[in-house]
């Protein structure tokens, strides 16, 4: 992948997936600042016009 400019850095797509979901994907550093990993489960809300992205707790 090319390199982006930092103020470019967090700029993404959203990119069709199957049927009628979108896919987005996030910067690898925010991830693993969060302490995530890979195939965990997140819960999205929406909150004005914003989306909140939080860990799923059981």
């Amino acid at each position: 992948m090319a390199s982006r400019k930092l103020a470019d850095k967090n700029v993404r797509k959203l990119s069709r997936m199957r049927g009628k979901s979108l896919g987005l994907t996030l910067p690898i550093e925010l991830v693993n600042g969060m302490g995530w990993k890979e195939k965990q489960k997140v819960v999205v809300k929406k909150q004005g016009r914003h989306l909140i992205i939080k860990d799923w707790k059981a």
